[in-house]
């Protein structure tokens, strides 16, 4: 319930910074002025609120919880972004849309209901953090450089991936954190608390980089798959979690491929582009 809450305060941070950042001019890409002019926003300031919010449910649900069981919640974050941003830009919700978020209801219910992973530790060898951060760092770095070359929905695409990918680095480390803490470790002695504190900030910079390149179809979907894909490798892979094998994983498929064909639906609907031509306002 608390990872639901967190996306649903994701959702709207998403959508009150694209608010603002889609009014800075485009030549402050990646500038370290572009803060300080998204700061003069009302709506990026409440958006940056409504995150912190957001980021502490997600800490507290990660801590208490598998990764891989709780951060595939994180995919809400998507339809609950489409139905504010139908109420926050006045725009009408299409049958296909609807159709979409039903898709992907049914799709996350199914992939949780059939993983229901167990089992796990995220307090793994020196050895096995270093290769994790490694393996997912490397993509980062390749999406930023593609991204920062690319031009506008491109770099946006991008950049959203490169961020959800981010965050789910971020989200491991939580999870570090979180597990030193119930055996009895101090939040200032461990490690994790580091990483998070330099990796955190470098996850916001290229959010707000990502939400300033294009509108919110090119990069939302990149936040919202990316993430909770990236959680769920790290804890099987690494935290050595483990999910229901025979018939379940056919339903772990199948709803996995709902999910990605709801979030390519979602990612094309016109609510989430509200500066396009054609809208239909609501009456």
């Amino acid at each position: 319930m608390l990872m639901l809450v967190a996306a649903l305060l994701n959702a709207t941070a998403s959508v009150l910074q694209r608010h603002a950042a889609k009014k800075l001019p485009q030549l402050s890409a990646f500038s370290p002025t572009m803060l300080l002019d998204l700061a003069r926003h009302p709506s990026w300031t409440l958006g940056i609120a409504t995150m912190t919010a957001g980021f502490v449910l997600h800490g507290v649900s990660i801590s208490v919880s598998r990764i891989a069981l709780v951060q595939p919640l994180l995919i809400a974050e998507l339809p609950f972004t489409l139905l504010l941003a139908s109420w926050v830009f006045r725009l009408r919700i299409q049958s296909r849309d609807w159709l979409a978020i039903a898709m992907a209801s049914v799709g996350l219910a199914t992939f949780v209901a059939c993983l229901s992973p167990e089992g796990g530790d995220p307090r793994v060898s020196t050895t096995a953090w270093a290769l994790g951060i490694a393996v997912t760092i490397a993509p980062i770095a390749v999406l930023v450089v593609l991204g920062y070359r690319g031009r506008r929905e491109h770099r946006a695409a991008l950049l959203g991936i490169a961020t959800g990918t981010a965050f789910g680095l971020n989200s491991a480390l939580i999870a570090g954190v979180g597990a030193e803490l119930s055996h009895g470790g101090s939040l200032l002695t461990t490690w994790q608390t580091y990483g998070i504190a330099v990796l955190g900030p470098v996850s916001f910079f290229l959010l707000q980089n990502a939400l300033h390149a294009g509108n919110l179809f090119a990069s939302q979907p990149g936040f919202t798959l990316v993430n909770p894909l990236v959680s769920v490798a790290w804890g099987l892979a690494v935290f050595g979690e483990y999910g229901r094998g025979g018939l379940f994983l056919i339903g772990v498929l199948l709803g996995t491929a709902f999910l990605i064909a709801a979030t390519i639906m979602l990612s094309q609907s016109p609510l989430l582009d509200p500066d396009a031509p054609g809208h239909q306002q609501h009456r």
